[in-house]
């Protein structure tokens, strides 16, 4: 089937291609899952091990969010000329290169090694976050909402399985030779690959290059074109989407650092469990806060997401030392990201012009990892100085923000 170019299509032909679309990027995320899940969880390890240093563990994380940075405009540029299947599937061959570098650096114990590794595998991820947008490039407005979570529900399969491959990670990793911590990147690279196989051949034809030329066409009551453009509206979404990602990076960031001090026997099982609760937060409701979004509103479920981010944070700050708690305010944490990224993605598609729409989603996503990446440097800093707790106070400050500049979003 072609990319998309020169089409003639009807209403009906447009809704298939569009349930095709969701299908095979939801699964491209399940894949996607389990390759980032697996991997992340161990960042933070990694570089405090290769480095000597805890204070430098949130250097991990503030690479994958670098790499996603630098990235994100660039792929974004690529699917508005090319589609979004050379952009995917791009991310996908940075990811893979990534990995290697990773195995690599640990195998030499080489710190900066493994930071250039952690940022291509970052350069991946902004190839996942653009799958959430690729699901509403061909959506109508009472659906983008329920799209846009479907394909960020895929995530949690792979999401949720990927941190509990750390312990059977480690037998695969010793049996194949492979150095310590680095285990769980075997399954990272199978299921990377078959996500790249996937896009190349199952998203055909491609939805944003339909997308663009229905638009040219002004067939309106085939796409649902939304051609007024709010730019304020705009803005105020991508500071919520990048705001709660940054609240919800520096916390986890820090927490597998954390929970080795409060029970360093069992480190790499308290760890994938509660990252895999917390993965699961982040996308296992995405389809009820899409649809929310779609019949409640958009503001209205990112103000919701503030909500349960708060409740995260105050829970953190009252027990750091409870592992418990900590497991219950990761889980609050991914489902507060949840509802705002996902109110935050279809507000900010639904305020944009069809021919604008690549291009803000790229900065959106810019705006929203390179925040993360300072905020996960800054918080190993900060878990050093007032500890967990004071770091989870610092993190409400953001979420008091995004609520009290709410108001621009209903202009």
């Amino acid at each position: 089937m072609p990319d998309g170019a020169d089409l003639t299509l009807s209403t009906p032909d447009v809704a298939l291609i569009q349930r095709r679309t969701v299908g095979v990027l939801a699964a491209g995320q399940v894949l996607g899952g389990v390759a980032f899940g697996s991997t992340v969880s161990l960042g933070a390890l990694l570089a405090a091990d290769l480095s000597g240093e805890e204070s430098l563990s949130g250097f991990a994380t503030a690479s994958v969010t670098l790499g996603a940075a630098l990235c994100a405009i660039p792929l974004a540029r690529l699917a508005s000329a090319q589609g979004r299947r050379r952009a995917l599937t791009l991310g996908n061959l940075l990811a893979l290169v990534g990995i290697a570098v990773v195995i690599t650096a640990a195998a030499l114990r080489l710190f900066p090694l493994l930071l250039v590794g952690v940022i291509l595998i970052g350069a991946g991820n902004a190839g996942n976050l653009q799958s959430r947008f690729a699901a509403t490039d061909l959506s109508g407005q009472a659906r983008r909402g329920r799209d846009l979570g479907t394909v960020v529900w895929a995530t949690t399969v792979g999401g949720v399985v990927g941190p509990l491959m750390l312990t059977p990670g480690e037998a695969v990793g010793q049996w194949l030779g492979m150095p310590p911590l680095t285990g769980s990147y075997a399954f990272s690279i199978v299921a990377q690959t078959l996500a790249l196989i996937l896009y190349l051949v199952a998203l055909r034809p491609d939805p944003l290059k339909v997308a663009q030329q229905l638009a040219r066409t002004r067939d309106a009551g085939a796409t649902r074109v939304v051609e007024v453009d709010r730019p304020i509206v705009a803005r105020y979404a991508v500071f919520a989407v990048a705001g709660s990602h940054v609240t919800m990076a520096s916390v986890m960031a820090m927490t597998p650092v954390h929970l080795a001090h409060l029970d360093p026997r069992n480190v790499t099982t308290i760890v994938g469990v509660t990252i895999a609760l917390h993965v699961f937060g982040m996308y296992g409701l995405s389809p009820v806060f899409g649809i929310l979004a779609d019949r409640w509103g958009r503001l209205q479920t990112i103000l919701l997401g503030q909500a349960i981010l708060a409740a995260s944070l105050v829970t953190a700050a009252i027990a750091p030392n409870s592992p418990t708690a900590v497991l219950i305010a990761l889980l609050l944490l991914g489902l507060g990201w949840s509802a705002a990224t996902v109110g935050g993605a279809a507000l900010l598609t639904e305020a944009t012009p069809t021919e604008l729409r690549p291009r803000r989603q790229g900065r959106s996503d810019t705006a929203m990892t390179l925040s993360a990446a300072v905020g996960s440097v800054l918080a190993g800093g900060i878990l050093s100085l007032i500890g967990y707790g004071g770091l989870a106070l610092v993190a409400l400050a953001v979420v008091i923000a995004i609520t009290v500049l709410s108001p621009y979003a209903r202009r």
